[in-house]
């Protein structure tokens, strides 16, 4: 019976002999009503929240987007501006001033930087994007880097101005500290040759570059016009500030962060109370120590420009928490990592540069860049000491009787520049963390 039944079930089977044509997939499973669903409307909670943060968003476009659209462009006071106002939408209607951001555009960019010398910072955030590019991406060639590495002293002399011998007799140094690396250490071992790759420049530097940068400026006077750092303000003295702090303090950082794992008592403590003391009193402290302190410990009759002064405290801080982050990338790397450099025959620089190194950077890239973007934030608190950052040019132009009452238009703009700036260092991390692939995937 269970025979016939199953012989007569396969003689009535159907299997299809052709394929059928595609089908679009439902209208709920597919493109923006897929996307809403699954990221708005998920769930109850999920519809809730996303219904009330649409109706605040409404609220507060209801109310910002009429005022920011309908703003005026060209006045030269705030009185003429209101005057614009009412004619064009009527006494009493409320809508931006952007007329103080094209009134005081150069002032919020350069401070008091020389009108007819603009060209000079320019071409200096030109050469500063050329000159990150080759690392940034690997793509370009490694012969751009060259250039990267002369870029500070050029940008310094197009900043600054004066003569061209300064920088150069600075550049020296760097090449003054290789050849005492380089002849010293198969004399004094790797210890004796790195302490006089730091030493010698330094004493180089105080004792020999200025006589040598005047020797060869009396000579051959090529320059060109100075400008103090007195002129310098605006979102450019922000850039200053911030650029230089964040290229010197990665290297010091690193440093400091091997400095604390040394098996050598007197660089590992000196490493440790050097994080700990900086770590442990906040920036505006420091800010002002530079200030008004730091002449103090100087020679009489001696003047160390003030935002260079500023450059080298926001370095130091800096640099204590970026050798923190980077400890934590050493720290994370497993036993097996400095084994197998052992096992290579490597000696230390060379097992930190190729092995090492290069893991606990690729671990440590998020809090890098966080740290970076904190100290860009931090540039605003030099107003406190008197230098005029767009914060402190913006308490200046309100001050002033064409523009008192201004508050938001300014505030805006700063802090839209300053969110671009930010935002873009962490897209970039993030693309970063994509391309090297820190999650191990």
């Amino acid at each position: 019976m269970s025979d016939t039944h199953a012989e007569s079930a396969l003689a009535t089977a159907f299997v299809r002999r052709e394929m059928l044509p595609e089908k679009d997939p439902p209208v709920a499973e597919k493109g923006v009503i897929k996307w809403l669903r699954e990221n708005l409307f998920s769930s109850v909670a999920n519809t809730i929240l996303t219904l009330v943060s649409i109706y605040v968003i409404y609220w507060l476009l209801s109310h910002v987007l009429g005022w920011m659209v309908n703003g005026i462009w060209d006045a030269g006071s705030l009185s003429e501006c209101r005057e614009i106002r009412d004619a064009r939408y009527g006494e009493g209607v409320e809508v931006a001033c952007w007329a103080v951001l094209t009134d005081r555009w150069d002032q919020l960019m350069f401070g008091f930087y020389p009108s007819e010398l603009y060209w000079r910072p320019v071409l200096a955030l030109v050469l500063f994007l050329g000159a990150i590019a080759p690392v940034l991406y690997d793509g370009l060639p490694r012969k751009l880097l060259a250039f990267t590495a002369m870029s500070p002293f050029v940008l310094y002399w197009l900043l600054w101005g004066g003569t061209i011998w300064g920088p150069l007799a600075v550049a020296v140094g760097f090449v003054v500290g290789w050849v005492a690396f380089r002849f010293l250490t198969p004399i004094i071992g790797n210890l004796g040759g790195t302490i006089a790759a730091i030493v010698v420049p330094i004493l180089y530097w105080f004792f020999a570059a200025g006589p040598l940068a005047g020797a060869l400026g009396a000579i051959a006077p090529i320059g060109i016009e100075f400008v103090p750092s007195d002129d310098f303000g605006g979102f450019m003295l922000a850039f200053v500030i911030g650029i230089a702090g964040i290229i010197l303090s990665l290297p010091l950082g690193i440093v400091l962060a091997l400095g604390r794992q040394s098996d050598l008592f007197i660089i590992n403590k000196f490493s440790v109370i050097f994080i700990e003391v900086i770590r442990g009193v906040p920036l505006i402290v420091w800010l002002f120590t530079a200030s008004l302190l730091l002449n103090y410990f100087l020679p009489p009759g001696s003047n160390f420009d003030l935002m260079l002064r500023v450059i080298i405290m926001v370095t130091l801080f800096a640099s204590a928490y970026i050798a923190e982050v980077v400890r934590g990338g050493l720290a994370a790397l497993p036993r097996g990592q400095y084994e197998g450099a052992d096992s290579l025959g490597l000696d230390y620089w060379q097992s930190m540069r190729l092995i090492i190194l290069p893991q606990a950077l690729k671990i440590s890239i998020p809090g890098i860049v966080s740290t970076f973007i904190g100290l860009f934030k931090d540039t605003t608190l030099v107003v406190f000491i008197g230098l005029l950052d767009p914060i402190g040019f913006s308490n200046a132009i309100r001050a002033s009787t064409d523009w008192n009452g201004v508050y938001w238009e300014l505030f805006i703009f700063i802090g839209l520049c300053f969110f671009i700036a930010c935002y873009s260092m962490s897209r970039y991390s993030q693309y970063l963390e994509r391309k090297l692939r820190t999650d191990h995937r």
